[in-house]
C-alpha cells in the first residue's frame, strides 16, 4: 500500500473512519517518506477565524473564504500557505511541491516573505492551521484498516469553491463503487 502514497494525492476518510479530526476529510499528500512519515493538510475544513485575524498582510492573496483553514490537528498553532503559480517559474518565496502534473503549480509559500514579491505571481492561495501528520508506517496501517481512500486529485481541489461538498466531490469523480460512496449518508443510522 505504501506506493499508494504520493505527493499531490489525495486522502479521502473513509465512511469508517469517524476521527473527528478527519470524519469526511480530503486530505492533501504534502510530503511523504517511507521511513519519514507523512505530512498533508485538510482541504475541506474552513474554520471562522478571518485571515486579516492573524496574518493581514495576506489577506489580499486569499482566495475563496478568507478565513484559515484547519489544516490538521498537529500544532494548529502554527500556519502553512498554499499558492497556484501562474507560470512554470518558480517565484522567490514559493517551493512547487514534488507530485505528479496535477499539482505541478501548486506550492508552499513562506509567510516570512514580503506578500508583495508573491502578489503578481500567483493566481490563488490558501492559509491553513495545523497540519495532518504520521510517522513511518503509521498512515499504511491507517490504509489497510480501511480508513482512507487514495486518489488523484485535479487542479481545483485544493481551493474549492465550496469546501463542505468537496469530500461528495472527490468520490463522486470516482469511478466504479468508489463513486457510491459519496451517496453514503452521514449518520447511516438514520437511513
Amino acid at each position: 500500500m505504501a506506493e499508494a502514497i504520493y505527493v499531490g494525492g489525495l486522502l479521502v476518510a473513509t465512511p469508517l473512519l469517524d476521527d473527528p479530526n478527519f470524519r469526511r476529510s480530503v486530505v492533501l499528500v504534502l510530503e511523504h517518506d517511507e521511513d519519514g512519515g507523512t505530512l498533508g493538510v485538510v482541504l475541506n475544513r474552513p474554520s471562522e477565524v478571518e485571515v486579516t485575524q492573524v496574518l493581514p498582510s495576506w489577506d489580499a492573496l486569499v482566495t475563496g473564504p478568507p478565513v484559515l483553514f484547519e489544516g490538521g490537528p498537529v500544532q494548529t498553532d502554527s500556519a502553512l500557505a498554499l499558492a497556484v503559480v501562474l507560470s512554470g517559474e518558480e517565484p522567490l518565496g514559493w517551493r512547487r511541491l514534488q507530485g505528479r502534473s496535477a499539482v505541478s503549480r501548486l506550492g508552499t509559500v513562506d509567510l516570512d516573505a514580503p506578500p508583495e514579491i508573491l502578489a503578481g505571481e500567483i493566481s490563488q492561495m490558501r492559509i491553513f492551521a495545523g497540519y495532518a501528520g504520521w510517522t513511518a508506517g503509521q498512515l499504511e496501517n491507517e490504509l489497510r484498516e480501511g480508513a482512507w481512500y487514495v486518489v488523484d486529485s485535479e487542479p481545483g481541489d485544493t481551493f474549492h469553491s465550496d469546501p463542505a461538498s468537496l469530500w461528495r466531490s472527490v468520490l463522486r469523480r470516482q469511478r466504479g463503487d468508489l463513486a457510491l460512496v459519496a451517496t453514503f449518508p452521514d449518520d447511516p443510522m438514520l437511513n
